[in-house]
């Protein structure tokens, strides 16, 4: 299996992804430096002038709005400080509000597309950053000093401006944003677009066979426990591993997938090799433990959330067949790009062709039963649903290999047993097994 691309400090990026504290703190942190360089260079400026009294420094560009407001200046910068606190609250309701939203109406998966999007870190760090330099500029300036009372804040007030625009262009491109993912249809395209991404990073093959189970005896291998907190195993770092399996002679094979759910002492990994006990540090150089599950490398988390999202639109409290149609031609669009990929066991190799690494994902037949059976569960009552499936089953016929296409049948069967049971009238079985990409045109 080719090795996927190597991303600088992964684990320090996927903590500022999944942090809404980290990026806030910098704007914090960038707010007072920038009023502390302001206000050294707007003293400087003003002995400079003091010096030069045949230049007028006030005449430079970008000082020209500052020197303008005169003695005005030092009462704007409070009054922008005050409208940025204003600023801050409503963009923490708004968030709130669309968490909740998000929460009640699609999935609570999905929360994390909220808490990962870089606009709401962003405008909350230059919001963070243009109130704590607006206050330290003004607090500065109001301290009853009689120096700083004859210094004229010609570079603080121009920030302060600059701040000030930014953070309403920021706040406009905040509610798009959010207002964009409130839409079902746009959480649903994003959770299609990640996981696209990731179905790209496996290897392809024109005949989707899988790797060879075993590359070593597993019987005579040692287990290696997961130790330290349960967690959700989110990620495996290949080249991590490989490395340091080709260094100490071993082949790791990854008994859980991307995905489930460890418990202390549950194993982990199967060591074959003569070389020396790969001990605890192995777990924290090569695995990565969190508390939910993601798209970074799960391959089934994309359709469990599409899923999700279909079941829920399907209970009797909404009653909403079209949303579960449009997360059926998601789920399509997924089905058909894993349709001719290895599934099963990967298996990634060092420099020389040795197999170090083994990892398991889910076969098709599983994703298929992730994908399918839940929405035909709960929707073999709701025409729109079934036409859907039907039409999603003869799109897929057409695309998957020869190899995979006993288990789409065995699904098709299924549903329309389902449906038999569910409608003994021939003429409205006939009408819920017709094939309608719109479910019910």
């Amino acid at each position: 299996m080719p090795r996927t691309p190597r991303k600088f400090l992964p684990r320090l990026r996927k903590r500022l992804r999944d942090s809404l504290l980290i990026v806030p703190l910098i704007g914090l942190i960038g707010g007072w430096a920038l009023a502390s360089g302001a206000i050294q260079l707007d003293t400087f400026i003003y002995e400079l002038d003091e010096r030069w009294q045949d230049v007028d420094l006030r005449d430079l560009w970008f000082l020209r709005t500052a020197a303008d407001l005169g003695a005005a200046a030092k009462a704007a910068l409070g009054t922008m400080s005050s409208a940025m606190l204003t600023f801050i609250g409503v963009v923490f309701s708004i968030s709130l509000v669309a968490l909740q939203m998000a929460a009640g109406q699609f999935t609570p998966r999905v929360v994390r597309i909220y808490i990962e999007s870089w606009v709401t870190k962003t405008t909350l760090a230059v919001f963070l950053c243009t109130f704590l330099y607006t206050l330290r500029v003004q607090k500065e300036y109001a301290s009853g000093n009689d120096a700083n009372d004859t210094v004229v804040p010609y570079v603080g007030a121009s920030l302060a401006m600059g701040f000030m625009v930014a953070s309403l262009v920021l706040f406009v491109v905040y509610v798009n944003s959010t207002v964009r993912l409130m839409r079902v249809t746009h959480v649903m395209d994003r959770v299609t677009r990640e996981s696209l991404r990731l179905i790209e990073t496996l290897p392809g093959a024109d005949g989707a066979g899988e790797e060879p189970a075993h590359t070593c005896d597993l019987s005579q291998a040692a287990v290696l426990a997961h130790r330290g907190r349960p967690g959700v195993l989110q990620a495996v770092h290949e080249h991590r591993a490989v490395r340091l399996a080709e260094r100490q002679g071993l082949t790791l094979h990854l008994v859980p997938q991307a995905g489930d759910y460890l418990c202390p002492g549950e194993p982990l990994f199967l060591v074959c090799g003569g070389g020396p006990d790969p001990g605890p540090d192995l777990q924290q150089a090569v695995v990565d433990i969190g508390v939910e599950r993601t798209t970074e490398q799960d391959v089934g988390f994309g359709l469990r959330q599409l899923v999700d999202i279909a079941v829920r639109a399907l209970s009797a409290a909404v009653n909403d067949p079209t949303t579960a149609v449009q997360s059926l031609d998601r789920i399509q669009v997924l089905l058909a790009a894993l349709a001719r990929r290895p599934l099963g066991m990967l298996v990634h190799r060092d420099g020389e062709g040795v197999v170090r690494l083994v990892v398991t994902t889910p076969q098709w037949p599983e994703l298929l039963d992730l994908a399918l059976s839940e929405i035909q569960d709960y929707g073999i009552d709701s025409a729109q649903v079934t036409r859907r499936l039907a039409a999603l089953f003869d799109a897929l016929d057409r695309s998957v290999p020869d190899g995979r296409r006993a288990a789409l049948a065995a699904r098709r069967a299924r549903l329309e047993e389902a449906v038999r049971r569910s409608q003994p009238d021939v003429e409205r079985r006939e009408f819920a097994l017709h094939a309608d990409r719109q479910g019910i045109g």
